[in-house]
């Protein structure tokens, strides 16, 4: 079953992996499934943080992921980290894709990595996928998918999957909310200062803290493998480099920021990460909803939570930028990042303003 939407392409130019140097460390570790194959490197093409690569080796297909090169943010791509979380999930939650090995040896490809099971599926990006047809029942019941998975996993055991000590719960929000201011003014470029100003209000509105969960952190459509004869199916989730323990509504905050209302301005749509403008879709508020309902949580303070979702993202966006900025990266799509920046600081500052989402 081919991927619908995700198909891997050629490598990026610059970001190309040394493939004599990892066909010998995957011929030691794997021997038995690589012994006399082919080893073949191609490139998802989405995501804009960890690269992420298919590997065909011994007739059997990875997912290896790896740090950008040039980035100077060691702790949002800690490989070893993303192997844990998944190392002890997967044996309980059965939307946790299968980690297969993890090196630390610099000398293969320049940089920590991981390998993992690949899952295959349908993975909804800014439109549908050509020959997908997404109506209005359909969207409602992707949008109620989508909530109802991050209730889901917020309701995972972490003590009993082995993660009681993956992050520290207590003062979560308020270490966010500063960690996130400085590495926006680490990777500063341009004056924008409706991003000082969302800070400022970030930092003078911490709501009261509520017991910790496991959050995923980028929970959205395109970290979503959905199952081709139904849509409405979860079979994995993708991308957990930021998950940690931590206050679950700040979780929400984030999905909520990726999540374009059809009402929304038009430059919001253009940094879309999912088809959540279409007819059928939950708003934010009716998402917020759903999602109070289902994990029994107060979500009466949501705006917070959404603002700093938004303001999150806008600093991702910012150190993506930098790195094009300064050279470090030859990537294409990394030149505009800027605008996002703008977009997603502006649209906080108004959420701020009107108090709603």
């Amino acid at each position: 079953m081919a991927d619908l939407s995700d198909d891997p392409r050629p490598v990026r130019r610059g970001e190309e992996l040394d493939a004599d140097r990892l066909r010998a460390y995957l011929q030691a570790q794997l021997p038995q499934e690589g012994a006399g194959t082919e080893l073949v490197i191609e490139q998802f093409p989405g995501g804009h943080s960890n690269l992420t690569y298919l590997v065909r080796w011994g007739g059997s297909d990875y997912v290896l992921r790896r740090p950008p090169f040039g980035s100077q943010v060691k702790s949002a791509h800690d490989m070893g980290r993303e192997y844990r979380v998944l190392s002890h999930l997967a044996p309980v939650y059965d939307k946790a894709p299968r980690p297969v090995l993890w090196c630390t040896d610099l000398e293969v490809i320049g940089a920590e990595f991981y390998l993992m099971e690949r899952v295959r599926g349908v993975i909804l990006r800014k439109e549908p996928p050509a020959g997908t047809t997404i109506d209005a029942a359909l969207a409602r019941r992707l949008s109620e998918v989508i909530v109802d998975t991050l209730a889901e996993l917020h309701a995972v055991d972490y003590e009993a999957a082995g993660l009681g000590d993956f992050g520290k719960p207590s003062g979560y929000v308020e270490r966010q909310v500063t960690g996130w201011s400085k590495r926006y003014t680490g990777s500063q470029t341009d004056a924008i200062p409706a991003v000082d100003e969302v800070a400022t209000w970030l930092t003078t509105h911490l709501p009261p803290e509520h017991p910790g969960t496991l959050i995923h952190n980028d929970l959205k459509f395109d970290n979503v493998v959905l199952d081709p004869e139904d849509l409405t199916r979860v079979r994995g989730i993708l991308d957990w480099e930021m998950s940690t323990l931590g206050d679950p509504l700040m979780d929400l905050g984030t999905t909520l920021c990726y999540w374009v209302d059809a009402s929304d301005p038009p430059l919001m749509h253009q940094i879309r990460f999912g088809p959540t403008h279409l007819p059928g879709m939950m708003n934010r508020a009716e998402l917020a909803a759903r999602y109070g309902e289902k994990s029994g949580r107060d979500v009466s303070n949501i705006v917070f939570y959404y603002v700093f979702g938004l303001f999150k993202t806008a600093v991702v966006a910012q150190q993506i930028y930098y790195r094009f900025h300064q050279g470090l990266t030859k990537d294409p799509r990394f030149a505009t990042m800027i605008i996002g920046v703008r977009a997603l600081a502006e649209k906080a500052r108004i959420s701020i303003e009107r108090g709603s989402l």
